[in-house]
């Protein structure tokens, strides 16, 4: 975990101080009951988190906990633990707490894009990301605006690898693979196999730039 997505975690952690973390929660007369929290088992409880366990304020208190878990090991799905922000209409909250949320966000996909591979937890790769970043609800435009302004290796090496794992035998509307065949990206990953010709990603770079000559 680098400076930045500590320092984001920090401004999480302050946002959401004052929903105290409740050790029991309450949950489903029907078919759970209470839950005592250090019991349960994480996954399964960010599942039932907001839906058959506990309230808004309670995912509120949880979610640092859980956005740290996602940065610190590969134990929860990001999308899941990031839908809840839409169920509880997020962006409704008070301006400090979105903010402190973007701001993680900002900070994880810059984290992202400057190693490769990526070493951040259950973000394995930037297709996990901008899945789990969509699934707050929101467009995912801001981080592919970015990853076309970050014009390093590392981020180079992330676009081959996106480009390898897309199906070209359908063309299925999807934000990423739209943006991903564009004759710009096909430009970038030349320029970056010219670049990195003799390096040990260089077949990664001309498999995908061959990948998207029409």
């Amino acid at each position: 975990m680098d400076g930045e997505v500590a320092a984001a975690l920090g401004c999480v952690r302050d946002a959401f101080a004052r929903y105290p973390r409740r050790a029991v929660l309450d949950g489903c007369p029907h078919c759970k009951g209470p839950v005592v929290v250090d019991e349960h088992d994480r996954f399964s409880l960010t599942i039932s988190l907001g839906n058959t366990v506990g309230s808004r304020d309670d995912v509120k208190s949880l979610l640092p906990v859980l956005l740290e878990s996602l940065v610190a090991s590969d134990d929860l799905y990001p999308a899941i633990v990031l839908s809840k922000l839409p169920r509880e209409q997020w962006r409704t909250w008070p301006r400090v707490e979105q903010d402190a949320v973007d701001g993680y966000l900002d900070a994880v996909w810059r984290s992202l894009l400057a190693d490769h591979p990526t070493r951040l937890g259950a973000f394995v790769d930037t297709a996990t990301f901008l899945d789990a970043a969509g699934a707050t609800g929101e467009s995912i435009d801001r981080f592919l605006d970015l990853w076309d302004g970050t014009l390093t290796p590392a981020a180079d090496r992330h676009l081959a690898e996106a480009v390898g794992r897309l199906d070209f035998a359908t063309r299925k509307p999807s934000v990423l693979g739209d943006w991903l065949r564009r004759d710009t990206v096909r430009d970038r990953l030349h320029r970056a196999f010219e670049r990195d010709h003799e390096s040990a990603w260089a077949d990664d770079l001309a498999r995908a730039y061959d990948l998207l000559r029409p």
